[in-house]
């Protein structure tokens, strides 16, 4: 017998007056989209709907997604949006790769990031370099980004941290009213800003410094990171440095939430030992699944903590902390070796990712109502988008990620962002059910893969190794 589960969520009504994003020659010098800019600014969007979320049987699920192709930049051929907030802003980073390598260890040639709003995309620039890049997490409400951007300034030390192989300075930035502003390391040369919260609280990493003596011989970022909170401070943002676990040297900050309660990790050089909950100065190890390398992702408004954790068989899970506890997610779906989850909101719903044995993105999922499903099952086959990655979900349920597309000349070649917004009629017959099997993706995961754990791809979190 094929079990039922609905769920109607009702939406209450939000009026929001958008941020203002400086001049039309930051965009391009195009009038016209200085008047779009103007119109969104000016307007006020309502939100009010009642949304049936999803209807699964165990049997076939129906697609229950509009899916907005937010495409991929010329002449890149990897586009993931990377952050979401709740307007349905996108912050997408594109990105050149080599597709002669088909290493998840392997830099992009190139990149850059840009907001995507309904159909108008908005380039973030640089810091004075070719390239940058972002992480989870990396937009708020207002409208403000941040991530990582090369200098024109070669690194001294010839490390290589905003991993585009040019060996040039990556400061952690903060992108606001239409520019780019470096935001200040430890003493150090190098940074990355990775989430940024409604009031403007960004969590990240920088350098100190000084050499880090858990990197062995060889590794090309070989300083130390430390895990930083950024806040104002008479109208300056300084960088303050949070706390490791024990004797731990390295760490990052990935995810804030509106109460400023941060998450990441602490450990070495080269690998995670704790998952790390910061709340008021004070650092928290997370609870692991048996063995040691945890990290945490996202945390919302509950406190209620996303990430991966890896089992006593030592396979790494998407996680859930809540109450003092960690669990699974659920088990791996069928040719998976790991998974891990990016984004929760406040209503307890779910996004992460899968990958199979060789480390290559997979599948795209969603966890609510303690099941787990692979949003193929969920996304209209009218998409042409076969969902690999699920990096965010918003509070209306919107969700966001890459995909490639299934048919076409470009099938399993050029890899798209997403935006998903779930609707309460049916969409049709959905990926799952008309796609013959997994498409095979020829691209490499390139500097996706830096943000990931050792255990879910060939590379390190922050990966300081060798490319």
């Amino acid at each position: 017998m094929s079990v039922l589960l609905c769920r109607v969520i009702v939406l209450p009504v939000e009026c929001h007056m958008l941020g203002h994003f400086g001049t039309a020659t930051f965009i391009g010098g195009k009038e016209e989209n200085m008047s779009a800019l103007t119109r969104l600014r000016n307007s006020c969007i309502l939100w009010t709907a009642t949304v049936v979320l999803a209807c699964f049987s165990n049997a076939v699920a129906q697609a229950r997604y509009k899916v907005q192709d937010l495409s991929v930049e010329h002449p890149d051929n990897l586009g993931m949006a990377m952050g979401l907030n709740n307007y349905g802003w996108t912050l997408t980073m594109d990105q050149l790769l080599d597709h002669s390598t088909i290493s998840t260890r392997f830099p992009a040639v190139s990149g850059t990031d840009r907001i995507s709003i309904r159909d108008l995309n908005l380039p973030l620039g640089t810091l004075g370099g070719k390239n940058s890049s972002i992480n989870w997490n990396g937009i708020n409400d207002p409208g403000e980004a941040v991530g990582m951007s090369e200098t024109s300034v070669p690194d001294p030390n010839g490390e290589d941290l905003c991993g585009f192989g040019t060996h040039a300075t990556c400061l952690p930035f903060l992108w606001q009213n239409g520019v780019m502003r470096a935001l200040p390391t430890l003493g150090g040369i190098n940074g990355q800003a990775s989430a940024i919260n409604n009031s403007g609280q960004v969590a990240g990493y920088a350098e100190n410094g000084l050499v880090d003596s858990t990197c062995t011989a060889g590794i090309i970022n070989n300083r130390v990171d430390l895990p930083v909170l950024w806040e104002k401070d008479k109208g300056k943002y300084k960088a303050q440095p949070l706390s490791l676990i024990g004797n731990d040297q390295d760490g990052v900050a990935f995810g804030i939430n509106n109460q400023g309660q941060a998450v990441g990790y602490s450990g070495t050089c080269t690998s995670a030992n704790f998952a790390v909950l910061w709340e008021n100065g004070t650092a928290t190890p997370l609870a692991d699944l048996g063995t040691p390398g945890a990290i945490a992702y996202a945390i919302n408004g509950h406190g209620q903590i996303v990430g991966q954790a890896v089992n006593s068989e030592g396979t790494a899970l998407a996680a859930i902390w809540e109450n003092n506890t960690v669990k699974s997610l659920g088990a791996l779906l069928p040719g998976e070796g790991a998974a891990f989850a990016t984004s929760i909101n406040n209503k307890g719903q779910v996004v992460g990712s899968s990958f199979d044995f060789s480390g290559n993105w997979s599948h795209g999922l969603i966890w609510e109502n303690g099941k787990m499903f692979d949003l193929n099952q969920l996304f209209p086959a009218s998409s042409n988008l076969y969902v690999v990655s699920a990096s965010n979900i918003n509070e209306s349920g919107q969700i966001a990620g890459m995909a490639v597309y299934m048919a076409g000349p470009n099938a399993g070649t050029i890899v798209h962002s997403f935006l998903a917004t779930p609707v309460n009629e049916d969409q049709g017959k959905t990926v799952a059910e008309v796609v013959g099997t997994h498409p095979k993706i020829t691209l490499p995961a390139a500097n996706v893969g830096r943000q990931l754990s050792p255990r879910s791809a060939h590379c390190s979190i922050h990966d300081k190794g060798n490319f």
